[in-house]
This record gives C-alpha cells, structure tokens and sequence, in this order.
C-alpha cells in the first residue's frame, strides 16, 4: 500500500512539473512574441543600464538588436550606475564605439554615472548629465581582506602549495607582501591608463588633460560639462528628443524599447549557484576583482 501511494504521488508530482514547464513555455512565447514585434513607425531606441556593472551581454544583446533595426534611427543609453568590473565596463564601452559609427547613441546620466558608468558613456555621440548627476570617478579599485588572525584565533590552519611566488598574492590567508603590493600595484597602474586612454578617445580630449583629472574624484554633472566629459546638461526626455533631431525623425520620436530576454530557468540556477560562491564566502576564500568603482 505504501508503495502503491508513494508511486502516485511522484506521478502527480511529475505531472505538476510538466505542467509548470508547459505554462512557463506558453507565457514566455507569448512575451516574447509581443516584445518582438517590430513598428514601421521610425523612432528612438532606450536602453538602460541600472546598477553595478557586473556582466556585459544583455547590454551588448539590446545594442546590436537596435543596430539591425531600421526603424531605429538612433538610441538613448540610459546610465544610471556606480561603476562595476572592469571587463564588463570595456566590453560594453567597445559595442558603444561601434554604435556610434553607424547610428547616433546619446547618453542621458540618471542620478549616478559614475567610474563604469562613465567608462561606457566616454564614446557616445553625445552626453547629457543632469546638473546635480554624480559622475566621473576616472580610478580603478581592488579591494583585498585579510582573515589570518581570525583563522589562528578559531584554530583552522590553512596550507597552499603554488607554482610561483605571486600565485596566491591577495589571498586573504596569509601577510600581504610588499612584493604582493608593488605587483598588484602596476596592474591597477596598467588599468588605470587604460580607463584614461579610453575616455581621452571616446570624448576626444588630450590625454594629459583626461590624465590630470583621472584621480578618481567625482564631479557633478555641471563640474563634469566644464571639463568636456558632458556635453549639455538637460534630462531624460531631453536626451530623447535630442536622439531623435540628429537622427532626422520630424517631431516628437517614439520610444522603441528592446525585446525582453528570454528566462532560462536553468542559467538562473547556475547563477544562483555562481552568486553564492562569488558573494561574501567566495570573497572570503580568495576571490580578486578590480573594479571601477567601489563594491
């Protein structure tokens, strides 16, 4: 009899199942469908980019997806982030770049574009910050912890074996080394110069002038206009509007927004997964990101 019951109840479990796979399939076509379905009306793209700067492919995703429209005439870019990973911010920035050369891509600053927020604003065709939008912050950061003492003081011993004497520097279980310091310290360097030329290009400035402002201050957006990393100051709508002009669409442009992405239930698993070990436990077992701009 138990048997018998507990044979049913995983049918009526994989039953369920098969059910919520089939709802989940039908509503995301459904979605998708509608996100998809393209205007004959000409208009101006939005994308927005909110937060820090952690991956780069959803950003890079809506950026060629408008640049394959041809009712597309242009894109706002919407920034709204503190900065994030380096890569990332260099990914997107490169897409921007290539955005530009095809089709107008006007950024709008929301109430913060900074450090990666500004990195892949540097190359669009034009900037538009508000006066009291918080950007800049032109610096590279690597933040590093240190736990040895707690390790000695609850008795856990840790021991390492490596192929050279850099392999494990900034791992939070032994002395940072001067050696440690002065490696990383030429890498942050390297970084740094990078973020430096890339505004010099995208905003066409002289490298010494970005160089001398490059300190990882911020700036507001009215500071920011005086030193040519903004272009006008004026808002969301403004920005709109401006897009829309320069792409020659004749009065008010329609707001065209990307596709949604399609949820892949089992990508958010193994994100989940991924966030775990890339949260305060995987930072506390050695994990090592530089950033622009602060975690």
């Amino acid at each position: 009899m138990l048997k018998k019951t507990a044979i049913i109840a995983v049918a009526v479990l994989l039953s369920l199942a098969i059910l919520f796979a089939l709802s989940v399939k039908i509503a995301g076509t459904i979605i998708d469908s509608a996100d998809t379905r393209l205007t004959s009306k000409e208009g101006v793209g939005l994308i927005e980019v909110k937060g820090m700067i952690l991956d780069s492919k959803d950003t890079i995703r809506q950026l060629r997806y408008f640049l394959k429209q041809d009712s597309v005439k242009a894109v706002v870019l919407r920034v709204d982030s503190p900065g994030g990973i380096v890569a990332p911010s260099q990914e997107i920035y490169a897409e921007v770049k290539k955005f530009a050369a095809r089709k107008k891509i006007i950024v709008s600053m929301g109430s913060l574009a900074a450090s990666g927020g500004y990195y892949i604003s540097a190359p669009a065709t034009m900037i538009y910050a508000n006066p009291g939008t918080i950007t800049a912050s032109i610096g590279v950061i690597l933040k590093l912890s240190n736990i040895e003492s707690l390790m000695d003081k609850i008795g856990i011993k840790s021991y390492t074996l490596k192929t050279g004497k850099y392999k494990d520097s900034g791992s939070p279980l032994r002395k940072f080394s001067a050696e440690d310091r002065a490696m990383l310290q030429s890498v942050i360097d390297n970084t740094h110069q990078q973020f430096i030329r890339a505004v010099a290009e995208g905003r066409r400035l002289p490298i010494e002038e970005v160089r001398k402002i490059a300190d990882g201050r911020i700036m507001s957006g009215e500071q920011a206009m005086g030193y040519k990393l903004v272009d006008r100051l004026g808002t969301l709508q403004d920005a709109i509007e401006e897009a829309g002009r320069l792409a020659g669409i004749a009065g008010e442009p329609e707001l065209l927004l990307p596709p949604k992405k399609k949820i892949d239930y089992i990508d958010l698993l193994v994100e989940g997964a991924e966030g775990t070990f890339n949260g305060p436990l995987g930072r506390a077992a050695g994990g090592m990101k530089m950033m622009y701009g602060a975690e």
